[in-house]
């Protein structure tokens, strides 16, 4: 397995190294590798302390949220390892002052309820705070070292996070905590930087904590470092419930659309025991965890379709821009964070977590103050979590795909001649073509390019279809030219779009200077095809020989007008025309890149691999060429 380290078994105390050089606030303990603690060097030591840890391969958790206004020290132990009591021990003796220190944990709900009962009378005059995630290693060291320190004179109060709704019953071993532990931190360590007391804090960690639920997914289970990727997931599997150390969740499913799946899992959270429904009129804030390694893209796609199930449900998340108006229509306020918040490794999946602001005590504006509040952790997002109530603005004249700069109407002839049902066909053929050969077209771009020659061409090829239906007017053959100049121009991205664009807007100007006497004749078309070529290779900057589309669209160019020099028919021109494209296809099979994304490849990994952009040109020539020759 293929990773960006040095030795596997210095994986943490490297990773450590590195964050505290690149943040001037943190430091570590000069204990490595059994002491692994970062702690926050400005830290106000007459205010409370509130510490967190765990075993690392979840960052940013924990060592990523240390700093002002949220964590002062972080426990690190070894990947999914906890940390040991003496290095929690240490982090409490170098950052606990006279205010006391909280310890942060992950646990389950029945025990927690339980510790943070028996402790609340304790906590009155303690200064140290601890935050943990329920995990039973965790629970026992930072256990063991809270002990200590109070023997040793500290102040320590203890709240245990355990939020996983995954499994109905949990048993003795009690809630997983996971990504809504960042709440947490965030809550407690705001309200600690203001100078609140330790009782105050606990409150404040025990409020949230008991008010979170989380679910996640996982199309691909982490891979521990140095060791290979596991194949328990299938290709089309997906696995709900699993645990942030690859533990196996509660079910796998098949894979399926994200607004299916995020249906799924806010239904499960809502219908869990351990959470409630998710009503009318209630407060929440989201939380959409990537839990490593899922892309952006994806990671938008889930907070997209979050908002919509949440808001079908009968709450309203609104952003503050817009507070007296929302107050005034009875709606609530809430807050949405997206990203890496509690990861494992390089996991493909991720987590959502609701944090209801409506729980019993809960003072909802006081919480929502705290996770505004500015932190100097570089884990927590410096944006803020604040919904856009605004996310779309009007196009501006000349920017939209009907303004004043497109002079052509999309209309659709009356009543189509012969020549206009020729057209028709033949634009149809080569768009259906184009979609047929779509994998292919991406599969060889996958080995000398980015890999979305076919799927960019496709999305063209489908607008084309549907506008050839009711919008081309094809007895004009001028006029057709520029509404598929528009239609490409519109639908289709990246370079392969404009090209194409150029290609048939210089081809509409030859038709249209040539008059509607063009419809039907080999040598126009050819005529077309010749001026849309030249202005690809003057704007495009290739020639023939560069390896591009303009390999598979020079040659065709060459036979067709050749070929109309014999005065051969229309249908042995279009037949020569695609033969030639063909030719020029398979050329590119033995030529150095010189253009291109392709000219960034190495020339050996480009041996024997045509061009995808000029296969494609051979395509749909191809395909006209059938229609105009049947």
């Amino acid at each position: 397995m293929k990773q960006l380290i040095n030795n596997p078994g210095t994986v943490v105390t490297e990773a450590i190294h590195g964050l505290v050089k690149c943040h001037p606030h943190l430091q570590r303990l000069d204990g490595f590798p059994d002491i692994k603690v970062v702690f926050d060097r400005a830290h106000d030591k007459t205010k409370v302390a509130v510490i967190s840890g765990g075993g690392s391969g979840h960052e940013p958790a924990h060592a990523g949220y240390v700093g002002v206004g949220m964590l002062t020290a972080a426990v690190c132990g070894e990947v999914f390892a906890s940390p040991s009591a003496d290095a929690v021990l240490a982090a409490i003796r170098t950052v606990t002052g006279t205010a006391g220190c909280l310890l942060v944990r992950h646990h389950s709900n029945n025990e927690y309820t339980c510790v943070a009962d028996a402790m609340e009378a304790r906590v009155a005059d303690a200064v140290e705070a601890h935050i943990i995630k329920n995990y039973t290693g965790d629970r026992l060291h930072f256990g063991l070292a809270a002990e200590q320190a109070k023997a040793e004179g500290f102040n320590v109060a203890m709240v245990v996070v355990g939020e996983d709704v995954a499994i109905p019953e949990p048993g003795l071993a009690g809630r997983r905590g996971l990504a809504g532990t960042a709440l947490v931190h965030k809550a407690a360590g705001a309200v600690a930087a203001s100078g609140a007391s330790l009782s105050e804090v606990v409150k404040v960690a025990r409020q949230v904590a008991e008010a979170l639920g989380t679910l996640g997914v996982a199309l691909k289970v982490c891979t521990l470092p140095g060791k290979e990727a596991s194949d328990r997931l299938g290709d089309d599997e997906i696995e709900i419930g699993l645990g942030i150390h690859g533990e196996p969740g509660t079910s796998k499913i098949k894979a399926m659309p994200a607004d299916q799946l995020v249906r799924r899992m806010v239904d499960h959270i809502s219908s869990s025991r351990h959470f409630g429904d998710i009503a009318k009129g209630q407060r929440f804030v989201l939380l959409v965890n990537n839990l490593g390694g899922t892309t952006s893209l994806e990671l938008s796609i889930v907070a997209e379709s979050a908002l919509s199930c949440i808001e079908q449900s009968g709450v309203s998340i609104v952003a503050e821009s817009a507070l007296s108006c929302i107050e005034q229509s009875g709606a609530s306020v809430d807050r949405i964070l997206v990203g890496p918040y509690m990861t494992s490794l390089d996991m493909a999946g991720m987590s959502i977590t609701l944090l209801r602001l409506s729980s019993d005590g809960m003072e909802a504006e006081a919480v929502l103050k705290l996770l505004d509040a500015p932190t100097g952790a570089p884990g927590w997002p410096a944006t803020s979590a604040l919904l856009n109530t605004q996310p779309v603005a009007p196009l501006l004249l000349g920017a939209s795909k009907h303004s004043a700069a497109d002079s052509v109407d999309m209309h659709r002839s009356d009543q189509l001649s012969l020549s206009g049902k020729l057209l028709e066909d033949a634009i149809t053929a080569a768009a259906e073509a184009i979609l047929k050969a779509a994998p292919m077209l991406d599969e060889l771009d996958r080995k000398v390019g980015d890999g979305d020659c076919g799927s960019t061409l496709a999305t063209g090829a489908r607008a084309i279809l549907q506008d050839v239906k009711s919008k081309y007017h094809l007895n004009d053959p001028a006029i057709t030219a520029q509404q598929l100049a528009r239609t490409i121009r519109s639908a289709v991205g990246g370079s392969s779009g404009a090209l194409y664009d150029i290609m048939v807007t210089a081809a509409a100007r030859t038709l249209k200077a040539q008059g509607q006497d063009t419809q039907g004749r080999a040598a126009a078309w050819s005529q077309a095809l010749a001026a849309g070529t030249a202005a690809v290779q003057e704007y495009g900057g290739a020639t023939p020989g560069c390896r591009t589309m303009l390999d598979a669209l020079a040659a065709a160019t060459v036979a067709a007008i050749d070929a109309c020099s014999k005065g051969l028919s229309a249908g042995e021109v279009a037949t020569l025309t695609a033969k030639a494209a063909l030719m020029g296809a398979e050329s590119t099979k033995s030529m150095s890149a010189t253009a291109g994304r392709s000219s960034y490849v190495p020339s050996e990994v480009l041996a024997e691999v045509p061009d995808p952009g000029a296969v494609a040109v051979a395509i749909w020539i191809q395909a006209v060429a059938t229609v105009f020759s049947n």
